[in-house]
């Protein structure tokens, strides 16, 4: 579904990657790992046309989508929830969650959507009449999820989903992922929480320095001595 070939970008002439090789296949969850800088938001931020690509060739369902314009990617099928709480607090979470969904607006399977995810997330149903901006981390975290759903997606891509969040949310929102999953939308995620991130995911990648250094399935990698030192505390 998604092919990355020898992928390079730069921020002020500094190398943030370099020859970053990746594929999702459909219906996978596929995950990156790696210390803060090791160019995990830069790579999605390439694959969504947020930051140009100096080398190398993005391809989705065998289309080149390298260096397209990013509403023009979204209307491909990729989405991406970025991290942090990229909301709109002087919103309403209803208006937040059918803004997501501007391109398919005047679609009469519109109202089916808003529908579909707040099916998936009950509580932002409960909460569609207030401010966005009063909502909790968590909440917020489910309406970015939400509000990217409203666009359809065939390849969602999120960075980060468990940040700042409690390990009772955590463990909510990764359910909800699989669920997304099981529907049929493949995912690429970007996520410091190693262990959840390999229990959840069927394959792996792991970049250093804006490279990948490992690949390979999940529960291979999740056994494998370096990675268990290096991100799932030596155990």
């Amino acid at each position: 579904m998604l092919e990355v070939v020898d992928l390079h970008a730069s921020y002020a002439n500094v190398d943030a990657l370099e020859r970053v090789a990746l594929q999702v296949h459909a219906g996978q969850i596929v995950c990156l790992l790696g210390a803060n800088g090791a160019g995990k938001s830069t790579t999605l931020n390439c694959i969504s046309g947020m930051v140009p690509a100096t080398r190398g060739r993005i391809r989705f369902e065998g289309e080149d989508i390298t260096n397209q314009a990013v509403n023009r990617i979204v209307a491909r099928g990729i989405v991406q929830v970025p991290e942090g709480r990229e909301i709109f607090p002087s919103l309403s979470v209803e208006e937040n969650v059918r803004l997501g969904g501007w391109l398919y607006r005047r679609d009469r399977r519109f109202g089916a959507d808003v529908d579909r995810v707040y099916g998936l997330f009950p509580r932002l149903a409960q909460r569609a009449r207030q401010f966005a901006g009063t909502l909790s981390g968590g909440e917020q975290q489910m309406l970015m999820i939400g509000r990217a759903l409203m666009a359809r997606p065939r390849l969602l891509m999120l960075d980060e989903p468990s940040l700042g969040l409690s390990p009772v949310l955590v463990d909510q929102v990764f359910d909800i992922i699989q669920r997304i999953n099981a529907d049929g939308i493949s995912i690429l995620l970007v996520e410091q929480n190693a262990r959840i991130a390999l229990r959840t995911s069927s394959y792996g990648y792991i970049l250093d320095n804006g490279e990948v250094r490992l690949h390979g399935e999940a529960s291979s990698l999740a056994g494998n001595p370096r990675v268990q030192e290096a991100y799932l505390g030596g155990s």
